[in-house]
């Protein structure tokens, strides 16, 4: 009995931590946002972790409230989670180009509308009980690992621009904390699907924190871009030039050389 007791109590000290240290995740991505707002763009920002965010913290949600106990805290911090990701992602759609927009609206009809309302009309449908909260924690369980792969595209970038610039420390550091916090509290209340997930969540943000250390304080590497070329101009600007090159008026009277204005190509010259 003292055990249990000492256990519950320790679930419930790591489930308030889990709460304090998530809702800090949460309030991580203020400085970019902040940015973003300042500068009037999101630059080389990507919604999709955001969207991502706020489909799972919805999830987590409906299987808190299908769960008979301790679901508490999982009610708390994820009712807080969608609102914060819901600002989040009005403030990319308000200064996003018009292709993020789209971008952005098709993935949160594609999964906050569609996949979720699929997800709860057919575990309400097809299962009852136990077996609903075992469908749905399984579910959970699978989004909880794209939410903690989300990064992933970002860990891309700084890898091929050799720049942190785009992947707060501050957000690796308290996602690797948060998976701390919600592993013991699932591990304590014997739920798997809340521990499970999270171990990755624990190597993801141990990754993402060794990558900024490798790569802090270098200089962003700008990727080449590629110019297109119109094949069917190039031969005449090219002859062009040829002809300009070959204008030189040599007045052998006086000895000097006259030659005519020459005309620069460069890249921005051929379309």
């Amino acid at each position: 009995m003292t055990t249990i007791i000492a256990a519950a109590h320790l679930a419930f000290a790591f489930g308030i931590l889990g709460n304090i240290v998530s809702f800090l995740v949460y309030l991580a991505p203020l400085p970019t946002f902040y940015r973003i707002y300042k500068k009037k763009s999101t630059e080389g920002f990507q919604s999709i972790p955001y969207a991502v965010a706020l489909f799972s913290a919805m999830l987590l949600l409906y299987y808190a409230f299908l769960k008979t106990d301790n679901g508490l805290m999982l009610i708390t911090i994820n009712s807080i989670g969608c609102a914060i990701e819901a600002t989040y992602l009005v403030i990319f759609m308000i200064y996003a180009t018009n292709n993020a927009k789209v971008y952005t609206s098709k993935l949160l009809v594609l999964f906050n509308v569609g996949a979720y309302g699929l997800i709860v009309f057919s575990t309400s449908i097809f299962s009852r009980g136990p077996q609903r909260v075992t469908v749905v924690g399984w579910i959970c369980a699978v989004f909880s690992v794209t939410v903690f792969a989300a990064p992933l595209s970002i860990i891309r970038l700084v890898i091929r621009t050799k720049s942190i610039e785009y992947m707060p420390f501050t957000l690796s550091f308290f996602l690797t904390i948060c998976a701390i916090m919600w592993f013991f509290y699932g591990l304590l209340i014997k739920d798997y699907y809340v521990a499970t997930p999270n171990i990755l969540g624990f190597l993801f943000g141990v990754a993402q924190m060794i990558l900024y250390v490798v790569y802090k304080g270098r200089k962003r590497q700008v990727l080449p871009e590629i110019i297109k070329i119109d094949l069917s101009t190039l031969d005449k600007e090219v002859e062009l030039n040829k002809q300009v090159e070959s204008i030189i008026v040599v007045d052998e009277e006086e000895g000097d050389e006259k030659t005519a204005p020459a005309v620069v190509l460069n890249e921005s010259n051929i379309v």
